[in-house]
């Protein structure tokens, strides 16, 4: 018998419990309310809102709640919600209209008391009425004004303005039209006939009026006009189009001309650019000449706003777009640069648009999300008498304002013999036996030449085993002086320093240093068929488990040299090295060694 009473208790006691999901929350938030603890209230509503989401008395009850600390908007969007989950209840209805006039949507207002009034609804009536009779009262008004004069400006601006607000939109798309015929510089009137076509669900003719709204307005109608348009960049005929409607727009034709340049219409660029000249007043002839010169001695705001002003004068000027992808270029608006590279590389000089086009190719790829870069140096090695092969291809994501850049990378590195079992006396950067490296890792954006990495992935010799391998560093590179660049020449020096963790080495870190000091000569100096470097060798490498392989200097003589027809990107170098080991116990090779390399270096970015 006391286990069958026990047994009722526990039934009874567990079907008392509340059984709905949101009432631990709206238990906490009308025990806030009580205390007129409103913060603490609406946090509980909101939390309860996803528990019962189908539930519109949560949505009003936090209205209200939100109504007593101030918060009129978030209020109205409450009621909103409360309305769309129960259209019947014409309190909520009326609380939300009242809402929606009192924070200025006095257009959605009416509506919602006009829906309302319908069924009876005293209070919902007289709302209407007080906010529908001013409207035709103005709208009769205004009216009678045109009678008398048709021509009348800030009669048709009225009219338009009231018969928006009381959803007569064809009368309002009539007079925001007639506006704006008779003041074509109030641009703001074609965002509001846009926004009205819009409303009417006339795509076409409301993207052409935002459109020129977009360009050439003061900055706020530009931004409003600019969201109601659609997110792809517009066509042809929709700048063809908005010209019709809006032909003293400036900055609109521009851009079509720009559109019709990048798009290969030399042709019909050249006409828009004539119209504008034909139509803009003319700047001093003398601006490309002080642009040039200003440019040139480092005044870069000086040098924009002269070229500029020289572009205004006269937009097909190619060698005016290529000095200004070159003053954004300094400084470092590539964006932008990358623009004018783009306009100037289409000019019919072709060594402006040589010149153009190389520093545009440059830019762009820097620009792209996607970098693919890929790069092969074979090496010919007499110490070993060996060929040994290096190879990489790496491909980083760039995404705006991150610091570091994720990449998936696959390098190759063996040798044509099979030889030698570590590559230690090439460099850090090649350390592995025979195979093929697939990994995934994180590199830091270039801050003075200096760059960290680390990756992680799997070694795949090429004779089977796979081993995990994970590496990582600092890499630091700088030149000094006249480096192998086209027309360069004169002395130089280069460093490439790299701290470099190897797990697959005994968790070895290596520090490896290469040095070049020497002379770029010209490229008529060695016969015009290539460019050449004459320089020396100071090289050293040590490593913190003191293995005798990784620790040696070198020092000797070097020539490096590329064609002059052949991709910049394609050097061949030749080097004779004098080598001495720093440590030699456990040494089979001896304390010295003399080795002549002679490499093939090649790079390719996309």
């Amino acid at each position: 018998m006391p286990r069958l009473i026990l047994f009722l208790a526990t039934a009874l006691a567990i079907a008392g419990q509340p059984t709905d999901p949101a009432y631990g929350q709206l238990e906490t938030a009308y025990q806030a309310l009580r205390a007129k603890d409103y913060d603490r209230a609406i946090q509980a509503f909101q939390r309860a809102i996803p528990l019962a989401a189908d539930r519109s008395s949560i949505r009003k009850d936090l209205a209200y709640t939100l109504l007593k600390v101030g918060e009129t908007e978030a209020a109205r969007d409450q009621f909103a919600e409360a309305m769309r989950l129960d259209p019947k209840d014409e309190h909520v209805a009326l609380e939300y209209a009242f809402l929606c006039y009192d924070t200025r949507q006095r257009v959605l207002a009416r509506r919602i008391f006009d829906r309302v009034r319908k069924t009876g609804n005293a209070t919902a009536a007289q709302a209407f009425e007080n906010i529908d009779r001013p409207l035709r009262e103005g709208i009769a008004r205004w009216k009678r004004v045109l009678e008398q004069s048709p021509d009348n400006f800030s009669a048709h601006e009225e009219l338009a303005q009231l018969a928006e607000q009381r959803d007569e939109s064809v009368l309002a798309v009539e007079h925001y039209e007639k506006a704006w015929r008779l003041r074509p510089d109030r641009r703001e009137l074609l965002l509001d006939l846009g926004r009205v076509l819009k409303g009417e669900n006339r795509e076409a003719e409301a993207n052409t009026a935002l459109l020129a709204a977009s360009r050439g307005a003061e900055p706020r109608v530009a931004e409003e006009a600019q969201e109601l348009l659609p997110k792809r960049y517009p066509y042809v005929y929709e700048f063809q189009e908005a010209l019709k409607l809006d032909p003293s727009n400036v900055e609109l034709r521009r851009e079509l001309a720009y559109l019709h340049l990048a798009m290969g219409n030399r042709g019909d660029a050249e006409k828009q650019f004539q119209t504008i000249g034909e139509h803009a007043p003319k700047t001093s002839t003398d601006a490309k000449q002080l642009g040039a010169k200003s440019l040139e001695q480092g005044y870069l705001k000086d040098a924009l706003k002269y070229l500029q002003a020289a572009h205004e004068d006269d937009p097909v000027d190619f060698d005016v777009m290529l000095k200004l992808g070159w003053a954004y270029n300094v400084l470092k608006d590539d964006e932008e640069a990358v623009r004018w590279f783009n306009l100037a590389r289409r000019s019919p000089d072709p060594a402006t648009a040589a010149e153009a086009s190389r520093a545009y190719h440059n830019l762009e790829s820097a620009l792209r999300r996607f970098r693919t870069t890929v790069w092969a140096f074979p090496m010919f090695s007499s110490r070993w008498h060996d060929v040994f092969a290096y190879a990489q291809a790496k491909t980083e994501l760039r995404l705006p304002h991150w610091r570091v850049r994720p990449y998936v990378t696959l390098r190759l590195i063996g040798d044509s013999r099979g030889a030698v079992e570590l590559a230690g006396t090439i460099g850090p950067q090649y350390l592995s036996e025979r195979s093929a490296i697939v990994g995934a890792g994180l590199a830091t954006i270039p801050w003075h030449g200096t760059t960290g990495w680390f990756e992680a992935g799997e070694s795949i010799s090429y004779s089977g085993p796979v081993t995990p391998d994970y590496r990582g560093g600092l890499a630091f590179a700088k030149g000094f002086g006249n480096l192998l660049a086209r027309g360069a020449h004169g002395g130089f020096a280069e460093t490439n320093v790299d701290g470099v963790f190897v797990s697959r080495f005994s968790n070895d870190t290596l520090l490896y240093s290469q040095n070049r000091i020497g002379y770029t000569f010209r490229e008529t100096e060695t016969g015009g068929a290539f460019h050449a470097q004459l320089y020396w060798n100071w090289n050293a490498t040590v490593d913190a488990l003191g293995q005798y392989w990784a620790n040696y200097v070198e020092t000797g003589p070097g020539l490096r040299f590329r064609f002059e027809r052949m991709p910049s990107s394609l050097l061949f170098s030749v080097n004779a090295v004098r080598g001495f080991y720093l440590v030699n116990q456990g040494n089979p090779r001896g304390p010295n060694f003399n080795d002549v390399r002679v490499g093939i270096w090649y790079a390719l970015t996309r």
